[in-house]
Protein backbone atom coordinates (compact mmCIF):
# COMPACT_ATOMS: atom_id res chain seq x y z
CA UNK A 1 0.00 0.00 0.00
CA UNK A 2 2.79 2.37 0.43
CA UNK A 3 4.40 1.84 -2.67
CA UNK A 4 1.71 2.12 -4.25
CA UNK A 5 0.95 5.55 -2.34
CA UNK A 6 4.00 6.78 -3.33
CA UNK A 7 3.90 5.73 -6.91
CA UNK A 8 1.10 7.82 -6.87
CA UNK A 9 2.41 10.82 -5.59
CA UNK A 10 6.05 10.26 -7.38
CA UNK A 11 4.40 9.95 -11.08
CA UNK A 12 2.49 13.96 -10.91
CA UNK A 13 5.74 15.12 -9.77
CA UNK A 14 7.81 13.80 -12.62
CA UNK A 15 5.24 15.28 -14.89
CA UNK A 16 5.55 18.48 -13.30
CA UNK A 17 9.32 18.27 -13.54
CA UNK A 18 9.04 17.57 -16.94
CA UNK A 19 6.74 20.46 -17.86
CA UNK A 20 9.14 22.66 -15.97
CA UNK A 21 12.13 22.11 -17.30
CA UNK A 22 10.42 22.27 -20.79
CA UNK A 23 8.85 25.50 -19.71
CA UNK A 24 12.40 26.67 -18.63
CA UNK A 25 14.22 25.52 -22.12
CA UNK A 26 11.01 27.14 -23.96
CA UNK A 27 11.39 30.65 -22.07
CA UNK A 28 14.48 30.89 -20.29
CA UNK A 29 16.87 31.60 -23.46
CA UNK A 30 14.69 35.24 -23.81
CA UNK A 31 14.97 36.27 -19.98
CA UNK A 32 18.43 37.10 -20.31
CA UNK A 33 17.64 39.96 -22.77
CA UNK A 34 14.80 41.42 -20.71
CA UNK A 35 16.90 43.54 -18.23
CA UNK A 36 19.40 44.77 -21.58
CA UNK A 37 16.23 45.76 -23.49
CA UNK A 38 14.73 47.88 -20.47
CA UNK A 39 18.26 49.08 -19.53
CA UNK A 40 18.87 50.30 -23.22
CA UNK A 41 14.75 51.75 -22.97
CA UNK A 42 15.45 53.61 -19.79
CA UNK A 43 18.32 55.01 -21.19
CA UNK A 44 17.41 55.41 -24.62
CA UNK A 45 21.62 54.50 -25.14
CA UNK A 46 22.54 51.23 -27.07
CA UNK A 47 26.01 51.96 -27.44
CA UNK A 48 26.44 48.81 -24.71
CA UNK A 49 24.92 46.30 -26.53
CA UNK A 50 26.35 44.69 -29.95
CA UNK A 51 22.91 43.99 -32.21
CA UNK A 52 25.43 41.40 -33.67
CA UNK A 53 24.09 38.93 -31.02
CA UNK A 54 20.75 39.44 -32.55
CA UNK A 55 22.30 38.82 -36.06
CA UNK A 56 24.13 35.58 -34.25
CA UNK A 57 21.14 34.24 -32.86
CA UNK A 58 18.43 34.64 -35.89
CA UNK A 59 20.18 32.45 -38.25
CA UNK A 60 20.88 30.13 -35.60
CA UNK A 61 17.46 29.72 -34.47
CA UNK A 62 16.50 29.93 -38.27
CA UNK A 63 18.79 26.74 -38.98
CA UNK A 64 17.61 25.16 -36.33
CA UNK A 65 14.36 25.13 -37.47
CA UNK A 66 15.28 23.99 -40.48
CA UNK A 67 17.20 21.45 -39.09
CA UNK A 68 14.18 20.11 -37.23
CA UNK A 69 12.29 19.14 -40.60
CA UNK A 70 15.57 16.89 -41.44
CA UNK A 71 15.84 15.62 -38.10
CA UNK A 72 13.05 15.82 -35.53
CA UNK A 73 14.35 16.82 -31.91
CA UNK A 74 11.87 17.53 -28.65
CA UNK A 75 9.31 19.99 -29.10
CA UNK A 76 10.61 22.67 -26.36
CA UNK A 77 13.88 23.06 -28.15
CA UNK A 78 11.78 23.60 -31.82
CA UNK A 79 9.72 26.43 -29.86
CA UNK A 80 12.49 27.84 -28.31
CA UNK A 81 13.55 29.23 -31.41
CA UNK A 82 10.15 30.32 -32.52
CA UNK A 83 10.38 32.80 -29.35
CA UNK A 84 14.29 33.57 -29.49
CA UNK A 85 13.38 34.36 -33.27
CA UNK A 86 10.88 36.63 -31.89
CA UNK A 87 12.40 38.25 -29.44
CA UNK A 88 15.39 39.48 -31.59
CA UNK A 89 13.10 41.47 -33.69
CA UNK A 90 12.20 43.08 -30.56
CA UNK A 91 15.61 43.95 -29.94
CA UNK A 92 16.20 45.11 -33.47
CA UNK A 93 13.66 46.92 -33.51
CA UNK A 94 14.08 49.01 -30.10
CA UNK A 95 18.42 49.55 -30.94
CA UNK A 96 17.31 50.49 -34.58
CA UNK A 97 14.87 53.38 -32.95
CA UNK A 98 17.54 54.10 -30.27
CA UNK A 99 20.25 54.34 -32.70
CA UNK A 100 18.38 56.20 -35.18
CA UNK A 101 17.19 58.55 -33.10
CA UNK A 102 20.90 59.83 -31.46
CA UNK A 103 21.92 59.87 -35.33
CA UNK A 104 20.55 62.42 -36.74
CA UNK A 105 22.78 63.31 -39.40
CA UNK A 106 23.72 60.00 -40.46
CA UNK A 107 23.05 59.37 -43.75
CA UNK A 108 20.32 56.14 -44.22
CA UNK A 109 21.29 52.80 -45.35
CA UNK A 110 18.79 50.16 -46.49
CA UNK A 111 19.12 46.79 -47.10
CA UNK A 112 18.43 47.45 -50.82
CA UNK A 113 21.54 49.41 -51.43
CA UNK A 114 23.38 45.94 -51.56
CA UNK A 115 26.45 47.43 -49.57
CA UNK A 116 28.04 45.41 -47.96
CA UNK A 117 30.08 48.35 -45.80
CA UNK A 118 26.87 48.69 -44.16
CA UNK A 119 25.71 45.64 -43.67
CA UNK A 120 23.47 44.96 -40.64
CA UNK A 121 24.06 48.87 -39.99
CA UNK A 122 20.55 49.96 -41.65
CA UNK A 123 18.49 52.58 -40.48
CA UNK A 124 15.22 51.31 -40.59
CA UNK A 125 13.75 48.25 -39.27
CA UNK A 126 12.01 46.66 -41.97
CA UNK A 127 15.39 46.27 -43.57
CA UNK A 128 16.19 43.85 -41.06
CA UNK A 129 13.26 42.11 -41.92
CA UNK A 130 13.65 42.07 -44.96
CA UNK A 131 17.42 40.43 -44.62
CA UNK A 132 15.70 37.91 -42.26
CA UNK A 133 13.01 36.74 -44.58
CA UNK A 134 15.77 36.17 -47.65
CA UNK A 135 18.03 34.39 -45.46
CA UNK A 136 15.11 32.52 -44.66
CA UNK A 137 13.99 32.04 -48.09
CA UNK A 138 17.02 30.93 -49.60
CA UNK A 139 18.04 28.35 -46.68
CA UNK A 140 14.38 26.94 -46.59
CA UNK A 141 14.88 26.03 -50.66
CA UNK A 142 18.53 24.79 -50.33
CA UNK A 143 17.09 22.80 -47.10
CA UNK A 144 14.03 21.47 -49.17
CA UNK A 145 16.69 20.44 -52.15
CA UNK A 146 18.49 18.57 -49.88
CA UNK A 147 16.46 17.17 -47.26
CA UNK A 148 17.14 13.86 -48.41
CA UNK A 149 20.82 14.06 -47.63
CA UNK A 150 21.72 12.93 -43.91
CA UNK A 151 25.24 14.64 -44.31
CA UNK A 152 23.43 18.13 -45.30
CA UNK A 153 20.80 17.58 -42.49
CA UNK A 154 23.56 16.70 -39.84
CA UNK A 155 26.10 19.50 -41.11
CA UNK A 156 22.99 22.10 -41.26
CA UNK A 157 22.25 21.22 -37.51
CA UNK A 158 26.15 21.65 -36.73
CA UNK A 159 25.77 24.97 -38.10
CA UNK A 160 23.02 25.87 -36.56
CA UNK A 161 24.50 24.98 -33.21
CA UNK A 162 27.60 26.14 -33.56
CA UNK A 163 26.80 29.79 -34.72
CA UNK A 164 24.39 29.63 -31.48
CA UNK A 165 27.34 28.51 -29.72
CA UNK A 166 29.44 31.71 -31.18
CA UNK A 167 26.55 34.02 -29.59
CA UNK A 168 28.48 35.39 -26.57
CA UNK A 169 31.53 36.57 -29.82
CA UNK A 170 30.26 39.61 -30.77
CA UNK A 171 30.01 41.03 -27.22
CA UNK A 172 33.09 39.40 -26.43
CA UNK A 173 34.92 41.44 -29.41
CA UNK A 174 32.74 44.70 -28.38
CA UNK A 175 34.33 44.30 -24.61
CA UNK A 176 37.51 44.09 -26.52
CA UNK A 177 37.41 46.77 -28.13
CA UNK A 178 36.53 49.67 -25.84
CA UNK A 179 38.39 47.81 -23.02
CA UNK A 180 34.93 48.31 -20.94
CA UNK A 181 31.97 46.55 -20.53
CA UNK A 182 29.57 49.77 -19.72
CA UNK A 183 26.39 49.41 -21.31
CA UNK A 184 26.25 45.97 -21.07
CA UNK A 185 23.92 44.21 -18.81
CA UNK A 186 25.84 42.23 -16.23
CA UNK A 187 22.70 40.36 -15.76
CA UNK A 188 22.20 39.93 -18.72
CA UNK A 189 25.37 37.67 -19.07
CA UNK A 190 25.04 36.18 -15.97
CA UNK A 191 21.37 34.80 -17.21
CA UNK A 192 23.43 33.48 -20.46
CA UNK A 193 25.87 31.60 -18.47
CA UNK A 194 23.02 30.14 -16.30
CA UNK A 195 20.64 29.45 -18.71
CA UNK A 196 23.60 28.00 -20.87
CA UNK A 197 24.69 25.46 -18.47
CA UNK A 198 20.85 24.27 -17.68
CA UNK A 199 20.63 23.99 -21.61
CA UNK A 200 23.57 21.95 -21.87
CA UNK A 201 22.73 19.79 -19.32
CA UNK A 202 19.50 19.42 -20.43
CA UNK A 203 20.57 18.36 -24.50
CA UNK A 204 22.95 15.87 -22.19
CA UNK A 205 20.37 14.18 -19.93
CA UNK A 206 17.62 13.78 -22.56
CA UNK A 207 19.96 12.87 -25.63
CA UNK A 208 19.67 15.39 -27.88
CA UNK A 209 21.68 15.37 -31.21
CA UNK A 210 25.54 15.49 -29.91
CA UNK A 211 25.89 18.95 -31.70
CA UNK A 212 23.72 20.37 -29.18
CA UNK A 213 25.74 19.24 -26.39
CA UNK A 214 29.31 19.73 -27.68
CA UNK A 215 28.17 23.27 -28.61
CA UNK A 216 26.53 24.24 -25.62
CA UNK A 217 29.73 23.71 -23.33
CA UNK A 218 31.45 26.30 -25.55
CA UNK A 219 28.90 28.62 -25.50
CA UNK A 220 29.28 28.25 -21.33
CA UNK A 221 32.83 28.73 -21.95
CA UNK A 222 32.23 32.15 -23.55
CA UNK A 223 29.84 33.13 -21.55
CA UNK A 224 32.35 32.57 -18.36
CA UNK A 225 34.77 34.95 -20.60
CA UNK A 226 32.68 38.11 -20.96
CA UNK A 227 32.31 37.14 -17.24
CA UNK A 228 35.93 37.68 -16.98
CA UNK A 229 35.94 40.80 -18.84
CA UNK A 230 33.31 42.24 -16.17
CA UNK A 231 36.27 41.31 -13.52
CA UNK A 232 39.05 42.83 -15.42
CA UNK A 233 38.04 45.62 -17.16
CA UNK A 234 36.27 46.98 -14.02
CA UNK A 235 39.28 46.11 -11.27
CA UNK A 236 42.23 47.51 -13.50
CA UNK A 237 40.56 49.99 -15.42
CA UNK A 238 41.87 50.73 -19.10
CA UNK A 239 42.05 53.12 -21.98
CA UNK A 240 39.96 52.22 -24.78
CA UNK A 241 42.21 50.99 -28.12
CA UNK A 242 42.09 54.11 -30.62
CA UNK A 243 40.72 52.29 -34.01
CA UNK A 244 38.47 54.37 -36.98
CA UNK A 245 35.19 54.63 -36.46
CA UNK A 246 32.92 52.90 -38.43
CA UNK A 247 30.72 56.01 -39.82
CA UNK A 248 27.70 53.84 -39.48
CA UNK A 249 28.63 52.45 -36.19
CA UNK A 250 29.36 55.23 -33.78
CA UNK A 251 26.67 54.02 -31.58
CA UNK A 252 26.71 50.52 -31.23
CA UNK A 253 24.08 48.59 -33.55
Amino acid sequence: MEAGGLEWLLVPMQQLVSWGAAGAMVFGGVVPYIPQYRDIRRTQNAEGFSTYVCLVLLVANILRILFWFGRRFESPLLWQSIIMIITMLLMLKLCTEVRVSNELNIKRRSFADFDLNYFWHWSKFTDYVQCVLTFTGVTGYITYLWLDSSLFVETLGFLAVFTEAMLGVPQLYRNYQNRSTEGMSVKMVLMWTSGDTFKTVYFILNQAPFQFSICGLLQVFVDIAILFQVYLYSSYPQKPVSHTAHPASTKAL
